[in-house]
């Protein structure tokens, strides 16, 4: 896909030259238009409907006046005053999982549709091609939650990413699995399954490194195409190995194959751990609930006490939606509110002057609804204060479970899956 964004380069070039003058002017703006690119149709579909409507929610945020939310940035006003009280214009585009049409919908949003900054794309091999088209325009584009390192890895001066990467995975599930031996759990060999695009590559890569680090054998790793239909083949390598924990990088369709799969050849390893990303789809939980009791799954998201921020963010979208927030979703949310944060704060939409005010950002723990750290951009874009939990699955809803210092319910292991 990358080779063929460079036989392209020569044609987008042409294009920028002439869509720069599309962008809109600097200054103040009665609405500031953010260009969103998700899956909205396909396979993704289910995932990029759910950030989709969190992407709603936090515009309603910082368009109307939340006082009930004052610890989040923007909340307690009524769109941005840094900008006269501009509203948020979401203009979303349907990129459909494939690469292509994400590099030609980021064109039709910069040139068409003049929108002020870019944000998605779900798919890391969606990101990495609409991000160079917004590098070359130069329009900041904030990356919600895809999570392959080579996205903010190439020298771009306008991309920011405010999502936790693959690196902070992998070294989250080492800490975890530290934590589990000191409990006597038995973790002598780890399998990863990845999908073989941009995203499970990164990550495969990723845990296989930190893991060597830590002295824990990868038995195995299982590259597959995330279109796959039958993969009986896959699970029965696993069953034959038998590691102790498998991780898989998954999307949804092929996350609910696996599941569905190593119940029909009777296959339980004594944990499984997902991703995120296919495990944290709601369409996911409604497939498998009832053969996947157990299975973990990382997350920065969590819902909170009643009454709480986090809880009243989560009711809202609950009234939209009529489910929970899911960890994608609001992880998206929060990239999204950190980056109107940063339009405010540049009070203009000038795309410099925006680009500039991200990279000052320094949001407090107190300021956010995630689990992180903070928000701060390194000189690649890349937020160096997100991180993540592991959330458990029970009954049909997830709870978050480690690190025990936060954990709202404990860790059951080894898994029950179907045998509950």
């Amino acid at each position: 896909m990358l080779e063929g964004w460079r036989r392209a380069g020569a044609v987008t070039a042409i294009l920028g030259a002439l869509g720069a003058a599309a962008v809109p002017p600097a200054g103040a703006a009665d609405t500031v238009r953010i260009g969103i690119l998700w899956p909205l149709t396909g396979n993704a579909a289910a995932a990029g409907q759910a950030s989709k409507a969190a992407a709603e929610v936090a515009a309603e945020i910082v368009n109307n006046s939340h006082p009930e939310m004052a610890n989040l940035p923007l909340a307690a006003t009524a769109g941005l005053p840094g900008l006269g009280g501009a509203k948020l214009e979401l203009v979303f585009a349907d990129h459909q999982g494939n690469p292509s049409v994400a590099q030609q919908q980021a064109l039709r949003l910069i040139n068409e549709e003049r929108v002020h900054v870019l944000f998605g794309a779900y798919h890391s091999s969606c990101s990495l091609t609409a991000t160079a088209v917004a590098e070359r325009y130069g329009i900041p584009f904030m990356v919600g939650e895809s999570a392959a390192l080579n996205i903010t890895g190439r020298g771009f001066k306008w991309i920011f990413r405010g999502t936790p990467i693959a690196s902070d995975y992998a070294a989250t599930y080492m800490r975890f699995f530290d934590d589990m031996r000191k409990e006597g759990k038995k973790i002598d060999a780890i399998a990863v399954v990845n999908e073989n695009t941009d995203y499970g590559t990164s990550v495969a890569d990723e845990i296989e490194a930190a893991a060597r680090k830590a002295n824990i054998p990868v038995a195995m790793r299982i590259p597959y195409g995330a279109n796959s239909a039958d993969v009986s083949a896959q699970v029965l390598q696993l069953k034959e190995r038998r590691p102790d924990v498998v991780i898989f990088i998954s999307y949804t369709p092929d996350a609910i194959l696996y599941i569905k799969t190593m119940k029909n050849l009777d296959y339980l390893p004594p944990m499984v751990i997902g991703d995120d990303t296919g495990f944290s789809d709601p369409s996911f939980i409604t497939a498998i609930a009832d053969i996947a009791q157990g299975a973990m799954n990382r997350s920065a998201w969590d819902v909170g006490k009643p009454g709480s921020t986090t809880d009243r963010i989560n009711e809202m979208y609950k009234v939209k939606t009529g489910r929970d927030l899911d960890d994608t979703s609001a992880r998206n949310m929060q990239s999204f509110l950190a980056l109107a944060e940063a339009i405010n704060r540049a009070g203009s939409t000038e795309p410099e002057k925006i680009r500039h005010a991200l990279q000052e950002t320094d949001l407090k723990p107190e300021q956010l609804m995630m689990g992180y750290r903070g928000v701060k951009f390194d000189a690649t874009g890349q937020n160096v204060l997100a991180s993540t939990y592991l959330i458990q699955l029970k009954a049909r809803a997830y709870q978050l479970v480690w690190p025990q210092a936060v954990a709202a319910a404990k860790l059951e292991w080894p898994m029950q899956g179907w045998k509950h």
